[in-house]
């Protein structure tokens, strides 16, 4: 596993990509911030030594290195997840990498269904904790111990300092910013009625399929975190509509407006590395 990891961080040192301390998820919501990054190469997964080929027809799968409002950056365009049939470590494989590079903060982004009634399509969740139900761990295989701690502590997944500073550049910016606790389910089917009930009482305001176990390597890495939800869905147990794919993306797309101002807001102040 070090190997594998090792091979990956020296092929991408040897491309010029190194002590990058700012690292972004492209996840659905946020690709459009491609526009505003001054690129200075790319490199597609399938290039990169051991890295998964995503599969995901929404999202590219390339890793950006270039510039945001004058900070370096890498910026993985597109993500990997449970339903595509990777393992946990192939999952946060990249997480990894991106550490052993230099990396000290993550910013990701994803799509998600609102399981609280208060949320609207197009809008916006920072997410204040999660609920892990992947049905497994990043951490739990033989050898993990030798990647970093085991028994990581969640008490704090997600950075407060860089949240309070997200919720005053919303507020500046006239953004409606909700927070909340998001649940990770496998998927890659939706769920039903009697799911979003469960959700609702164990405490989620929004369920999609990542993001949760790319966090908890983070936290092993001790890097720190800020994710944000694109709202795309309200998943109204007792009003239940079908789900059309392409209004999914439309709210993404909606959404992402707001969540680029954020984003780009949080580096030019120099609240990201």
């Amino acid at each position: 596993m070090k190997e594998k990891i090792d091979t990956s961080v020296h092929f991408l040192k040897e491309k010029g990509i190194e002590n990058v301390a700012m690292g972004i998820v492209l996840g659905t919501g946020l690709d459009g911030l491609t526009k505003d990054i001054k690129v200075l190469f790319e490199i597609p997964y399938e290039g990169i030594p051991n890295f998964p080929t995503a599969t995901q027809a929404y999202q590219k799968g390339r890793l950006l290195y270039g510039e945001l409002e004058g900070v370096r950056i890498l910026a993985f365009q597109g993500r990997f997840h449970r339903y595509e049939g990777f393992d946990f470590f192939e999952i946060t494989f990249w997480v990894r990498v991106f550490a052993a590079l230099g990396g000290k903060q993550l910013l990701l982004s994803n799509a998600a269904g609102a399981i609280n009634l208060n949320f609207n399509k197009g809008e916006l969740m920072l997410l204040t904790d999660h609920i892990n139900l992947q049905g497994g761990s990043p951490l739990a295989f033989k050898g993990a111990e030798t990647l970093g701690e085991r028994f990581v502590d969640l008490s704090q997944p997600y950075n407060k300092t860089l949240q309070n500073k997200a919720r005053a550049l919303a507020e500046n910016k006239g953004i409606l910013l909700h927070q909340g606790v998001y649940a990770a389910v496998v998927g890659p089917q939706l769920e039903t009625a009697a799911e979003y009930r469960y959700l609702k009482i164990i405490g989620a305001d929004a369920v999609g399929m990542s993001t949760v176990p790319e966090v908890i390597v983070a936290r092993q890495l001790g890097l720190e975190v800020i994710a944000f939800s694109v709202l795309t869905d309200v998943c109204d147990p007792d009003d239940l509509q079908p789900i059309h794919i392409p209004d999914i993306m439309a709210m993404a797309k909606k959404g992402e407006l707001d969540l680029i101002k954020i984003v780009k807001g949080l580096v030019k102040a120099g609240e990201l590395l």
